[in-house]
């Protein structure tokens, strides 16, 4: 879920969520589970969350969320050249591999050559790739 993966990202837990939403703990909790959906709660809820988050109301709803479930698809079914390399660098990263920047550069050179030189993935999906494990502090 969307709310989800935002926690992650921003390394918050669902109960300092909800206190910075001042929305109650159980609400939240529900709204994770999947027990209440996310687009039947009140538009204060949303907003609430929304803006604890640092996201627009929209992302938070179905239009979000299909945003959402499209990016994740976006590592997968790639060309097997990518995936290797998409794959050898989570590794890398995993382990702490003496070898990251050369993992780093394989999977910018990949994402470079399915854009551009073989045209098999969009400059979206291009963009999400080197945001998600290149540019946003992966390396860190």
């Amino acid at each position: 879920m969307i709310i989800e993966d935002l926690l992650k990202r921003r390394e918050v837990t669902k109960y300092r969520l909800a206190t910075e939403a001042d929305i109650s703990h159980a609400t939240l909790s529900e709204i994770c589970s999947g027990k209440t959906r996310l687009e039947k709660c009140s538009a204060e809820t949303v907003y609430k969350l929304a803006k604890a988050l640092g996201v627009s109301m929209e992302l938070l709803t179905e239009g979000g969320i299909k945003r959402a479930e499209r990016e994740r698809s976006y590592e997968y079914n790639l060309p097997g050249y990518l995936q290797h390399d998409l794959d050898a660098y989570k590794d890398g990263l995993k382990s702490g591999s003496d070898l990251l920047d050369c993992l780093w550069g394989e999977l910018y050179g990949s994402i470079n050559a399915a854009q551009i030189n073989d045209q098999i993935i969009t400059p979206e999906h291009a963009d999400y790739l080197r945001q998600k494990y290149l540019w946003k502090g992966a390396r860190a």
